[in-house]
């Protein structure tokens, strides 16, 4: 009788929340001509890529398997970065003495377990794209699905969402993290609107409105946990393109809340984005703010140039 529960109390627990996809499938034109051989989330914030401080983001919530989704030229910079031991340069600093500047280089091997796909060019161009690419090593599970030109810095928003659907009913299809920013540019961002008499679930999404048309300052950035049934509406049909013609994820979770329940998660980190070269020069020069290792040479640096 004992083992029969235990048995159908597990088939009644969710999935737990392992896997996550990030996306650097673009040309990222806006950073050339650097990004015509580094793909955009491989330039670094001090001395790591963009990219790693966001699977950082995700192991600090339990994922355990990441899928990155590249270009063609970047894959192999990807892999080299998250898999080469690069043996040779510990063994010079061993003899040098200095094996301590090797530490940081070890600990990207004990990242969770990356694999590193390309994009697919037949599929319509935009960020929902990467996500069909990635459909088959999803398996069928609840995913984090994210940009890797956004960045949080303090709490993970990942673990965020991931608490939220751990926390929500069974009904829960989606959980998306949301930042209300007042001064926003509506204009390049898509912007939430919460259903009447609801605390959190989304009423609709829409993809860059002009000011007259945006429902709120609830800025949509590119974290997002998603359950298979996202696909239902991620189609690269004609129907489902948007604006530019192009696959936008934030139009189809704007078709999954119209049927299926879909959350909003406010994040309690500070959302910075480095999709453009002067916010991620902002981004930076924050990070390395924020950063005990740097902050107080470089504080006083720039006061010195504001100074000046």
């Amino acid at each position: 009788m004992q083992t029969t529960f235990n048995v159908y109390f597990f088939a009644m627990e969710k999935q737990k929340v392992k896997k996550a996809v990030l996306t650097d499938a673009g040309y990222a034109t806006r950073f050339l001509p650097i990004t015509k051989t580094l793909p955009k989330s491989m330039i670094p914030i001090l001395d790591k890529p963009i990219t790693h401080y966001i699977v950082e983001e995700c192991m600090i919530a339990g994922i355990t398997e990441i899928i990155i989704v590249a270009t063609e030229e970047g894959k192999s910079i990807y892999e080299d970065y998250f898999h080469n031991t690069v043996q040779h340069i510990y063994q010079q600093l061993q003899k040098q003495g200095k094996e301590e500047r090797f530490r940081k280089v070890s600990q990207v091997f004990s990242l969770p377990n990356i694999i590193v796909i390309t994009q697919d060019k037949n599929l319509p161009y935009g960020n929902g794209s990467p996500a069909i690419v990635a459909l088959p090593y999803i398996s069928g599970e609840p995913f984090i699905y994210a940009y890797t030109d956004d960045m949080v810095f303090g709490n993970s928003s990942v673990k965020e969402l991931i608490d939220v659907y751990n926390n929500s009913g069974e009904d829960v299809r989606a959980v998306i993290a949301v930042k209300d920013i007042p001064d926003i540019d509506v204009t390049k961002y898509g912007i939430t609107k919460i259903k009447e008499d609801t605390e959190n679930e989304l009423d609709y999404i829409i993809e860059k409105p002009t000011p007259e048309e945006a429902p709120s300052r609830l800025v949509s950035f590119g974290r997002y946990l998603f359950t298979p049934d996202i696909f239902n509406y991620l189609s690269p049909s004609k129907d489902n393109l948007g604006k530019d013609d192009e696959l936008w994820t934030v139009d189809a979770i704007h078709r999954m809340a119209k049927k299926q329940k879909v959350l909003v998660k406010p994040i309690s980190g500070a959302w910075k984005t480095t999709g453009d070269p002067v916010n991620y020069l902002q981004t930076s020069i924050d990070f390395a703010l924020d950063n005990p290792e740097y902050n107080g040479k470089f504080k006083e640096y720039l006061k010195s140039k504001i100074n000046g």
